[in-house]
C-alpha cells in the first residue's frame, strides 16, 4: 500500500500580471509521504508559496495532476471536486501563513475556537480541544489575551493552534517564520516538530536557510519555478540554494 499522501505531477502555474504572462511553476512533480516534514525552499520569487497553495487549490494550476490521499483533486486543467467536496477536503488540511491573519477583536481562545464553531461543534467539545491545542503550543496562560497583547511568536502559536484544532491530516506552512527573529523561529520549529511527531504531515515553504538546516528532513529546491534539486533527509546541509 502506498504511503504517498500528496502526489503532484507535472504542475504548471501561469498567470497574468500587469499584462505580462508569468509562469510561476514549471513542470514540477513531487510526492510527499504520510507523516513526513517536507521543505520547499528557494529564493524569493522561486514559486514556493504558489506551489504549496496549489495543494489545497487556493491557487489553481494551469496544467498537471494533483492527488490528495485517494482523491484526484485537479486534472486536465480543471478542479475535479464539487464546491462542497472541495470545502470538505480543505477541512482535512490546516494552513499557516506568514501574515498571521488573526481576528483582532477576538482573544487567543476565540480565534482558535472559531475554526470549530463554523463546523458546528458543541461548546463543551470546543472548550476541551481549544485548551488542549493552546497547551500544546505553550499558550495555556494566554487564552484571554488579544492579538495586539501577544508577541509575534505568540501570535504565530495562536495561528498554529487554529490550524490544528480540527486535527488535519496535512499542515501547510507558507513562510511560517518569515516575520520572526531567529530564536523565535527555532521555537516555532520545535512546536511544528511536536505536531509532526503526533502524525501530522507537514509541508513548509521557506527561504530561511537556518530553518532548513535544522529540519533534517526531505527538501526540494525551486529555482525560477522549476524543480532544481530533490534532496533526501539529512543530506542537504552543504547544499546551496
Amino acid at each position: 500500500m502506498s504511503n504517498v499522501i500528496i502526489d503532484l505531477k507535472n504542475i504548471d502555474i501561469t498567470f497574468t500580471q500587469k499584462r505580462r504572462t508569468i509562469q510561476a511553476v514549471k513542470d514540477v512533480s513531487i510526492q510527499i509521504e504520510k507523516g513526513d516534514i517536507y521543505g520547499i525552499v528557494g529564493y524569493s520569487g522561486a514559486g514556493k508559496s504558489t506551489l504549496v497553495r496549489a495543494i489545497n487549490l487556493l491557487q489553481v494550476p494551469t496544467a498537471g495532476k494533483i492527488t490528495i490521499g485517494e482523491d484526484v483533486t485537479f486534472e486536465n486543467g480543471q478542479v475535479q471536486l464539487t464546491t462542497k467536496e472541495l470545502r470538505q477536503k480543505r477541512q482535512t488540511i490546516g494552513m499557516i501563513f506568514q501574515h498571521f491573519n488573526l481576528m483582532a477583536q477576538k482573544t487567543a481562545y476565540e480565534n482558535v475556537a472559531f475554526a470549530m464553531e463554523v463546523l458546528g461543534y458543541d461548546k463543551k467539545e470546543i472548550h476541551k480541544r481549544v485548551m488542549d491545542v493552546l497547551d500544546l503550543v505553550g499558550l495555556k496562560n494566554k487564552v484571554r489575551q488579544f492579538p495586539d497583547q501577544l508577541s509575534g511568536g505568540e501570535q504565530q502559536r495562536v495561528v498554529i493552534a487554529r490550524a490544528i484544532v480540527n486535527k488535519p491530516k496535512l499542515l501547510i506552512c507558507d513562510e511560517p517564520t518569515g516575520n520572526l527573529d531567529p530564536d523565535t523561529s527555532l521555537e516555532i520549529m520545535k512546536v511544528l516538530d511536536e505536531i509532526n511527531a503526533m502524525g501530522t504531515t507537514i509541508i513548509m515553504a521557506t527561504h530561511d536557510r537556518d530553518i532548513v538546516d535544522k529540519m533534517k528532513k526531505r527538501v526540494i529546491v525551486l529555482d525560477r519555478g522549476r524543480l532544481a534539486k530533490d534532496i533526501e533527509k539529512g543530506s542537504y546541509c552543504n547544499e546551496k540554494f
